[in-house]
């Protein structure tokens, strides 16, 4: 028999988990105006408006009449999401009010549109993964409330990677001495400890000892040098945050609200506020160009990971101590998925040279 030349087996697994019953960012209260918006959650398609009163709304994306994407139509002047094919409207939660040139009234149950739950809070619009359930929660609140002094920036983005692996990178400290190495970090090395903390619903990396990383986004935030306080968070079912402070003038704290649009492709709307002594023109002209390089530089590196599982049928992780956060991420969003209570990990300390 002729030797068949292929790659060693690999786990015919990928991390993707997919949560319903949670509330994910769907668009930036700014991003919603007069005409619909159309978004994906979990694969399905919908669409969002905002109605006469200007609350926003989240409808299935399909008109139950002749199946055409509502996003296509427009709000009406009674404040309702009219369909572009026949003109069938519709409220906020998913009532037909008008079909035109019908004589009878009413609105029987088929032609009622599937809506979810929105709410609108921190500049953000979010929206529950479930149709039937009503929400015993409410969104994360961002924090934004409790600073002063700061500057926010919304931005929203798209990963070519499973939100596992979208939110392991944004909150992954070792790559940024290689991957963006002179943009972040990359000169000499400094041992630094971890402390990790896991909850039901989070967990968090608090980084001990850890001094200005030695990059130019680094030297332009603190020119003097220093020790940071350097805080990475994930919370269920996909926010990552990262916080950091040198001194009583300079701090940041970036929130990726993340939004999985199918198994491998994530939205994320990044709020990033920031306080630093430099004006605020100058920093913004500096920080953004260098903040979208470096998301630039992660999403050529989602996307080949990406591919490269795929293209072997599974994933091949080997997980080591410096791997602060990815693997209790996972298990955390496995066992919410599965409806599983997540046992506290009270903490651990580890050690690694940034």
């Amino acid at each position: 028999m002729d030797a068949v030349f292929s790659p060693p087996a690999t786990k015919g697994h990928v991390s993707v988990a997919r949560l319903t019953r949670y509330w994910y960012a769907a668009c930036a209260s700014n991003e919603l105006s007069g005409r619909p918006l159309a978004r994906t959650l979990l694969g399905t398609p919908l669409v969002l408006f905002r109605d006469g009163a200007g609350r926003a709304a989240a409808l299935l994306d399909r008109c139950p009449h002749r199946n055409v994407p509502l996003s296509l139509g427009r709000v009406n002047r009674k404040g309702l999401l009219e369909c572009a094919y026949h003109g069938w409207a519709f409220d906020r939660d998913g009532s037909c009010r008008d079909v035109p040139g019908l004589v009878e009234t009413g609105a029987p149950r088929e032609r009622r549109c599937p809506a979810l739950h929105v709410r609108e809070q921190d500049g953000v619009v979010w929206i529950f993964g479930d149709f039937e359930a009503t929400p015993s929660t409410e969104p994360l609140k961002l924090g934004l409330s409790g600073l002063t002094g700061h500057t926010v920036v919304v931005r929203r983005l798209t990963a070519p990677a499973t939100l596992h692996a979208t939110i392991e990178n944004a909150l992954d400290v070792p790559h940024t001495a290689f991957l963006h190495r002179g943009l972040f970090r990359g000169g000499e090395r400094h041992e630094v400890k971890v402390r990790v903390r896991r909850s039901g619903e989070s967990v968090e990396a608090e980084y001990l000892g850890e001094p200005r990383p030695s990059g130019l986004i680094g030297r332009l935030l603190a020119p003097g040098g220093g020790v940071v306080e350097h805080w990475d968070r994930f919370f269920l079912p996909s926010v990552a945050q990262v916080e950091y402070r040198l001194g009583q003038d300079t701090h940041f704290l970036i929130t990726a609200l993340c939004c999985p649009i199918s198994d491998f492709e994530t939205q994320l709307i990044a709020v990033a506020a920031f306080r630093t002594p430099l004006p605020d023109r100058l920093l913004r002209l500096a920080l953004e160009p260098a903040a979208l390089l470096i998301f630039g530089q992660d999403t050529k590196i989602l996307a080949a990971q990406t591919r490269n599982i795929r293209q072997f049928g599974g994933e091949q992780y080997h997980s080591t101590a410096v791997d602060f956060l990815g693997p209790h991420i996972w298990r955390l969003l496995r066992q919410a998925e599965r409806g599983e209570p997540a046992e506290n990990l009270h903490e651990q300390e580890v050690s690694f040279f940034a």
